[in-house]
């Protein structure tokens, strides 16, 4: 593994996992690090290179790095071996040994899943509407269909914006109100007429009630940490043209 690569892991998930932090990365710039959005305006040679230390450090070869069309969907897809079209999705779950599930993150939740006894894993891509949608049950559904246990599920939410840096308008708590009353457990009074929203707060509860085993959040904010994290809410603040993606890998 490069050795300025930085790889959060949790001692909750028993599968191989990391959630990746932006240093040891090829990007520079305003994507200064390990920027692995193909989807941003990065140089697509630079952006190979940053997913294929990545993998490196996975203990995979660059090809087994598996990625979907993230459209902030409740639509999650079970995963057999390299994609030559990725279609459009925001979860992939696999039973099959050599595969590296990854998804793109940049203030939404990364969230990695595993059932080390039946040999299942899961990766999902949760912003606050694909959470509401149900791309979290859909994944454990997905995950069932290849023989898991949601009992036997671990899930861990990986680095996401907190709930004392996302600031939201009163048209943002209706609509969580209006899905459930009791989501307004997820909002605090902010500055003015803004309230904070607790996005892995609301990650972790839909989790617990959809049947996991266990389910934690490592507890890094991605907004308050620059040098280690991208953020969307930052660089949009910031007038900033665009921003990288964090990238959350697990395999079995």
């Amino acid at each position: 593994m490069p050795p300025t690569l930085e790889i959060i892991t949790s001692d909750a998930l028993a599968c191989r996992h990391g959630f990746f932090t932006r240093k040891g990365g090829a990007s520079s710039g305003i994507f200064a690090g390990l920027n692995c959005g193909t989807g941003s305006s990065d140089q697509a040679e630079i952006v190979a290179i940053n997913r294929a230390r990545v993998a490196e450090a996975m203990g995979l070869p660059a090809q087994a790095l598996t990625t979907v069309h993230q459209v902030h969907s409740a639509r999650a897809v079970p995963v057999t071996g390299p994609m030559s079209l990725r279609p459009e999705a925001d979860a992939m779950v696999t039973a099959t040994p050599g595969v590296l599930l990854a998804v793109l993150t940049a203030d939404c939740q990364p969230v990695l899943l595993c059932d080390p006894k039946a040999g299942v894993i899961g990766a999902a891509h949760a912003g606050w509407r694909g959470a509401m949608d149900g791309v979290l049950e859909a994944t454990l559904a997905a995950m069932e269909a290849l023989g898991a246990r949601r009992a036997d599920v671990t899930a861990v939410i990986g680095p996401t914006i907190s709930q004392a840096a996302y600031a939201v308008g009163p048209e943002f708590l209706e609509r969580f109100r209006a899905e459930d009353p009791d989501n307004l457990r997820f909002f605090a009074t902010g500055a003015d007429d803004r309230l904070l929203f607790d996005l892995p707060g609301y990650g972790l509860a839909r989790l617990r009630a959809a049947g996991v085993g266990l389910a934690e959040w490592t507890g890094h904010c991605t907004y308050r940490d620059p040098v280690r994290f991208y953020s969307y809410r930052r660089t949009t603040l910031a007038g900033e043209a665009d921003y990288g993606r964090l990238i959350a890998t697990i395999r079995l």
